[in-house]
C-alpha cells in the first residue's frame, strides 16, 4: 500500500546506535527533501507568510512552494498547529481539512486567498453601497 512505501531513502555507512546497542532513531539524519527537486521561493505575501509558518512548525530553515506539508514531516497535530497560526497571523479561518486537501504550499496559499476574498467580498460590496448612498 502507498502508506507503507518510504517517502525517502537515505544511505548511511552504518546505523547510529545507543549505548545499549539499539537503533538511535533521534540520531538518524533527516532526508534532504530539496536535493531531488529545485526549491521555488514564495511569490507573494500569502506564500511568504505560509512558508514562515511551515518553517516554524516543521522546524525547517526553508520550504518551497512546491513542498507538501506531510512529506516534510508534518502530521495531523502539526497541521492543527499550522492552521491555528494561519488564523492568528493572517486572520483567516482555514479548515484543518484544507491542509489534507491541498498538496503544496502554493495550493494552500491559493485556498487562503480565496477564503480572504470570500470573507471580504460581502463587506466590500456593502461598503460600496453605503458609499453610493452617502452613508459613509
Amino acid at each position: 500500500p502507498d502508506h507503507m512505501v518510504p517517502a525517502a531513502i537515505v544511505r548511511l555507512e552504518r546505523l547510529p546506535l545507543t549505548a545499549n546497542g539499539k537503533l538511535d532513531r533521534q540520531a538518524l539524519p533527516a532526508p534532504d527533501w530539496h536535493g531531488s527537486r529545485e526549491a521555488v521561493a514564495p511569490r507573494n505575501a500569502t506564500e511568504q507568510a505560509l512558508a514562515a509558518i511551515w518553517c516554524d512548525v516543521l522546524k525547517r530553515e526553508r520550504v518551497s512552494i512546491t513542498d507538501n506539508f506531510f512529506e516534510l514531516g508534518g502530521d495531523s497535530l502539526l497541521a492543527t498547529r499550522a492552521t491555528a497560526r494561519v488564523q492568528q497571523e493572517l486572520l483567516v479561518a482555514v479548515p484543518l481539512k484544507a491542509m489534507f486537501e491541498t498538496t503544496t504550499l502554493a495550493e494552500l496559499a491559493d485556498r487562503v486567498e480565496t477564503l480572504v476574498w470570500v470573507n471580504t467580498a460581502p463587506l466590500a460590496a456593502e461598503a460600496e453601497v453605503r458609499l453610493e448612498e452617502g452613508l459613509i
